[in-house]
């Protein structure tokens, strides 16, 4: 560590004792004190933290903070809620249609609704909150909005809000068990998707979240997305067949990014194909196989293979095994390679299947575990995770709002780090879970503030790690796990690219210096 690293890390860990003694306390904004039962302070549960996180001088540090790679995260899940319901209004041409009438309380919290755009006025009478709705009929948004039985059209972006996200006091109901979120979860998606995937609102949302990715210091992005919602055209009312459409669109937003003024830095971004795990062989299997299709027509956009889902409601790794057979086997037959970056022990279980995940990713030769909050209960995993150089991608946020642990406190991070396995701090679904903005800010100062022995040192150890377990390039095997050992000294691109990471995280370390020492030292005197 160079004098300079130290030093910006003596000064954050002042303002953070400080902000300790003199933020953190009952005095400041009793009203959220009681709500978490009279105690306030770092580490507390996100959802009550994050607005009080915000207003702190170590917000302020973090938020500077080059962080590298965002490799887990899921792009449905990112694109603001609030901002894709003004869409709605925006764009023309879009209407919502319900499976039945959205006419009591029980229908509005958890009906199925969904939205699309029709490039010809619909003749429709009536509003989806009338008795006498007619399932699949569109209604125009804005009459739908205005005529919203609480509040008009406030009401309806209240409501279309809480079916979009995890409230706030969802959050906080541990109590209600892992089922119950993730059942709120997942019908999240459908209606955010419907939004999400015609053409001109995804491609706004696109370059709104790349610009704020890299405005919170991240440099490069690995995106998964699950392929079922199909993508429609401008101006189209039939949805694409395939979605050579919606590749096309995502690279040509990347591409057009990196040549903006805001993009200059930033390497770019590429896509895992996601599977549903819950699904049948069938579905699975034409999944795979547009995949494999996709990669020879987009070679530089696809780089890996998941699948994903609630783990402990869904099939274990174990069962799709001959599926992951197959498609490895396809793929050696057409000449495309697609790595695995399985999802795996996002679960509170010990040995059972769920569990055994953990197990059967790294056998089929994973070159990182998404989430992987049980690994710590495991020694021998622990070991084969170092020695086959598979890195954590860990989600501290979203394992407490989706109740794996009842905050950053509880979380095993320290455990693996303390162990000696690589990790990466992630977001996952930042717009459903609540973190109100997107980046990986939120993640880093709930792990600073809440492991007291992490430091500054920490963060930047996950932070460089996110560099050289990206995938920024095809690679074989044999060459994935040279670069990672060889890090800096290296003569590729991701050599390089650590070798910048070092450069912006000295410059920062030198900003701190320069804004906060004498500040700190004079108030600590």
């Amino acid at each position: 560590m160079s004098p300079i690293v130290a030093e910006a890390g003596r000064i954050m860990s002042l303002i953070r004792e400080k902000e300790l003694r003199e933020d953190w306390t009952k005095d400041f904004e009793e009203d959220l004190a009681e709500k978490n039962g009279g105690n306030l302070y770092p580490g507390m549960m996100f959802t009550l933290a994050r607005d009080r996180i915000e207003k702190t001088s170590l917000w302020k540090i973090i938020e500077r903070i080059p962080k590298g790679s965002l490799l887990h995260a899921h792009m449905d899940a990112m694109m603001d809620v609030d901002w894709l319901i003004d869409q709605l209004f925006v764009e023309p041409g879009m209407y919502i249609t319900s499976l039945g009438p959205l006419d009591s309380a029980l229908a509005l919290e958890k009906g199925s609704f969904t939205f699309l755009h029709l490039s010809s006025s619909a003749h429709s009478s009536g509003t989806p909150w009338d008795a006498s709705y007619n399932s699949g009929t569109p209604i125009p948004v804005l009459r739908a909005a205005q005529s919203f039985p609480t509040g008009g059209e406030a009401g309806f972006r209240s409501w279309l809000t809480s079916r979009c996200t995890i409230t706030a006091e969802e959050s906080l109901c541990h109590h209600h068990g892992g089922d119950a979120i993730w059942r709120k979860f997942t019908s999240c998606f459908r209606v955010l998707d419907s939004i999400v995937m015609y053409e001109p609102i995804f491609r706004g949302a696109i370059r709104r979240l790349l610009k704020q990715l890299a405005d919170d210091g991240i440099r490069y992005f690995e995106i998964r997305h699950v392929f079922r919602e199909r993508f429609r055209l401008k101006g189209h009312d039939a949805p694409e067949e395939t979605f050579d459409a919606f590749l096309r669109a995502l690279s040509e937003e990347i591409d057009g990014f990196k040549q903006t003024e805001a993009g200059k830095g930033f390497y770019g971004a590429r896509l895992i194909w996601t599977e549903l795990r819950m699904l049948p062989n069938r579905d699975i299997i034409d999944g795979m196989k547009a995949c494999i299709e996709l990669k020879k027509a987009f070679p530089q956009l696809i780089c890996g293979f998941d699948f994903v889902g609630q783990e402990d409601g869904g099939r274990p790794l174990a069962d799709l095994t001959p599926l992951v057979f197959w498609f490895r086997k396809r793929c050696l037959e057409e000449g495309v390679d697609i790595p695995f970056f399985f999802h795996a022990g996002e679960t509170l279980g010990d040995g059972d299947s769920t569990d055994s995940n953990l197990y059967d990713a790294l056998l089929l030769g994973t070159r990182r575990i998404g989430h992987g909050f049980s690994l710590f209960k495991h020694p021998l995993l622990v070991e084969m995770v170092k020695d086959k150089k598979v890195m954590i991608e860990s989600c501290p946020i979203s394992n407490e709002v989706l109740r794996l642990t009842s905050s950053i406190l509880s979380h095993p991070l320290p455990a693996l780090l303390a162990r000696g396995v690589p990790v990466s701090l992630n977001n996952d679904d930042p717009a459903i879970l609540g973190h109100g903005k997107n980046g990986l800010s939120h993640d880093f100062w709930q792990a600073y503030t809440g492991f007291e022995n992490l430091g500054l040192e920490g963060l930047a150890t996950m932070a460089r790690n996110s560099i050289k377990w990206s995938c920024f390039e095809d690679q074989k095997q044999s060459d994935w796990i040279r670069d990672i050992t060889m890090g800096e000294k290296g003569a590729s691109v991701k050599a390089q690219r650590v070798k910048d990471w070092d450069a912006d995280f000295q410059t920062f370390c030198e900003w701190v210096i320069k804004e906060y020492a004498l500040t700190i030292d004079d108030e600590d005197t």
